[in-house]
């Protein structure tokens, strides 16, 4: 019997992929696994100085030269339509859509205003749908693609307000609510369109604060110890499965 070679199952040389909010604490990770396994990838985030940073490192960490770094503000219609428009002319297609951005307004309930509350949901499940409008029609003219959406655990369960007393870190009723929402879009997506060779798919991480979340020691000590193995998540522990969808 011949010696079978299955190579690398993570090579997606010559897949376009965009990822929204790429420097930011899940963003990087994702997107040097993405580098890593030649993907002609798309750094989409607002800061031009830190998607160039990311790029830079990106470069040096893997010879991927592969990267472009494209503005993009996720609360901006105009702003998420001319980002697509530019990997479109660079590169001609998007195989893989990552909604990884999110930007929000803290409070509690009974005190949130509505613009806060607006402001919640614009920076989850409506960047989500604004991506998904500009760039399901590309994928669609090409036969397929695949969508992942970077939701939470918060988009399940409630969280337990008692780790977040005397702290700033707490968790606002819109945050929740949103990443609820962008995983029932999910599955909107992956039965309107897996006709078209769309597959959508939600990942939806449980604590992954980021450095300077972590500088707070007590608030870490109280997520962790809400999760089975008593700590909390490190990016790369998501590598694995952004590479499988």
């Amino acid at each position: 019997m011949g010696e079978l070679n299955l190579g690398n199952p993570f090579d997606i040389t010559g897949k376009v992929v965009v990822v929204t909010g790429a420097y930011g604490h899940l963003g990087r990770s994702m997107c040097l696994a993405l580098a890593e396994n030649g993907a002609s990838l798309v750094l989409a985030g607002r800061q031009a100085g830190l998607l160039e940073e990311l790029k830079e490192c990106l470069s040096q960490a893997t010879d991927n030269e592969k990267l472009l770094p494209v503005i993009m503000d996720v609360g901006s219609e105009r702003s998420v339509e001319e980002a697509v428009e530019c990997v479109m002319d660079k590169w001609g297609a998007i195989d893989v859509l990552i909604n990884n951005a999110y930007f929000g307004a803290g409070g509690d309930l009974l005190s949130m205003t509505l613009d806060d509350w607006n402001r919640g949901l614009a920076g989850s499940v409506t960047g989500v749908f604004l991506c998904c409008r500009a760039v399901l029609p590309h994928m669609i003219r090409q036969g397929g693609g695949s969508v992942i959406n970077i939701s939470s655990m918060y988009g399940m369960v409630a969280p337990d307000v008692s780790i977040y007393e005397g702290n700033k870190f707490y968790n606002p009723p819109n945050y929740g609510a949103g990443k609820a929402a962008i995983i029932q879009l999910t599955r909107y997506i992956a039965c309107v369109y897996g006709k078209d060779g769309v597959r959508s798919n939600s990942i939806s991480p449980g604590p992954f604060p980021s450095k300077d979340v972590q500088e707070d020691t007590l608030f870490v000590e109280r997520l962790a110890k809400k999760v089975p193995l008593g700590r909390i998540g490190a990016p790369g522990e998501l590598q694995g499965v952004v590479m499988l969808l």
